[in-house]
């Protein structure tokens, strides 16, 4: 196993390095954040040990920048910050794990361990329609290039269109798959065209071409033809 350790605290990064050595991986080691980023997206690794108070850049922005460029590896966060803020950022950023400091070298092992096993998943693709592209990984849409904000709920209503392009999705299908199975609603509710007009208004109707369309009688279809 090949591990790239970006730590600033000179006795830790030694600890650690000598640490993985005596268990026979390979190790490279960066104190600083440009230079564990430049690591990291030029030699593969299994996982990256990753402080987050480092000089150039914090660990967070290290993160951040290699999600964007695509790299997918393991990655393990550490941090004398052991509030729940920087764990859930963190992970949400894309990290595999968090440990606050101090810790005890076997469990940050047997943390390694658990997020090198974990199959990596291939990022999903974005989802287009004419000028219309949904990216569900980053959760952005844009339109003619222009970034179009969204809330939650509109934007799980227009990835679900755009997964189903060229279909006729039914108001029941959208309610099945848009809301929870327990929605709470009545056969008298509107709700799907309370946000199908939400949607036109950001999605449509500012632009030329129109791409969601009410096929009378049955439901919705989001497709470049009427």
């Amino acid at each position: 196993m090949k591990i790239l350790i970006v730590e600033d605290e000179i006795k830790l990064s030694n600890i650690l390095l000598q640490g993985f050595k005596e268990q026979g991986m390979a190790v490279d080691v960066a104190r600083k954040g440009d230079v564990g980023l430049q690591a990291a997206l030029a030699s593969p690794y299994d996982a990256v040990i990753l402080d987050v108070m480092l000089p150039g850049k914090n660990g967070f922005e290290v993160l951040r920048e290699l999600r964007e460029a695509g790299d997918k590896t393991p990655v393990l966060m550490l941090s004398a910050r052991s509030g729940v803020e920087d764990r859930v950022r963190g992970l949400d950023l894309g990290a595999d794990d968090y440990l606050p400091k101090p810790f005890a070298f076997k469990e940050l092992l047997a943390r390694l361990r658990a997020i090198t096993r974990r199959p990596q998943v291939e990022p999903q693709t974005t989802l287009k329609v004419a000028d219309l592209e949904l990216n569900p990984q980053k959760r952005e849409v844009r339109r003619a290039g222009q970034i179009i904000e969204l809330t939650a709920r509109e934007f799980a209503l227009l990835e679900y269109l755009l997964r189903q392009k060229d279909v006729v999705v039914t108001r029941a299908m959208i309610l099945d798959q848009v809301w929870d199975a327990g929605y709470d609603f009545d056969g008298g509710s509107n709700v799907v065209e309370v946000y199908i007009n939400y949607l036109r208004r950001k999605v449509d109707h500012p632009f030329a071409t129109r791409l969601i369309h009410t096929v009378r009688g049955t439901g919705y279809l989001l497709g470049e033809k009427d």
